[in-house]
């Protein structure tokens, strides 16, 4: 990347080689954030506080994080919530690892496709399902996702997004359950059972 910037300061370089660099630094630049938005999350407590997280508000601000991705890709992105789910946690650490999370299922369709997000309670549990009808895993990817350094994304990826998400799902008192097909997609089913109203 830093050579690419040392070329930006060239008077003679063409002006669509330079916006082309610019775009490459940008990607790397955003690829280093989050590397070290990651690498932060292990080297400080797993909790700084805990607070109410209104599940439907925080997926919402993750999506419209996201919606530029989707765009891109193409995705359509679908919500379904049930309202007045309210668990306890870090509300910030819950939209880094729920970022993480979607943000594969949206890489997993460059061609387009729909991504579900769905949340409901049942007795003293609630659900978060992320679903896309991208690549979809093996099994023995399946197995390995969320291993350090483990990434299905070849050179793009770091591996570290899905340890992330994993850990503070953890954290949280969640588990995390995963059913993918290759050509089909991924459903994440994510259970929560530290809800408000039993503290």
């Amino acid at each position: 990347m830093k050579g690419f910037l040392q070329l930006l300061g060239e008077k003679d370089y063409p002006e669509e080689k330079k916006k082309e660099f610019i775009d490459i630094a940008v990607q790397e630049l955003n690829r280093a954030e989050e590397v070290i938005n990651d690498f932060l999350t292990f080297a400080r407590p797993a909790f700084e506080k805990e607070e109410q997280i209104e599940v439907d508000k925080e997926l919402n601000q993750v999506l419209n994080v996201l919606n530029p991705l989707a765009n891109f890709n193409g995705v359509k992105i679908t919500k379904k919530y049930s309202s007045g789910l309210v668990i306890l946690g870090d509300r910030s650490k819950f939209k880094q690892g729920f970022i993480n999370l979607i943000k594969n299922g949206l890489e997993a369709m460059p061609n387009g496709g729909e991504l579900i997000v769905q949340t409901f309670r049942t007795g003293t549990v609630i659900h978060i399902l992320v679903r896309d009808t991208g690549l979809g895993m093996t099994e023995e990817q399946i197995a390995r996702l969320g291993e350090p350094y483990y990434t299905t994304k070849g050179q793009q990826g770091t591996g570290l997004g899905m340890m992330v998400t994993f850990s503070i799902i953890t954290a949280m008192r969640g588990k995390v359950e995963i059913k993918s097909q290759v050509g089909i997609g991924t459903t994440f089913h994510i259970r929560f059972s530290n809800l408000l109203d039993e503290k």
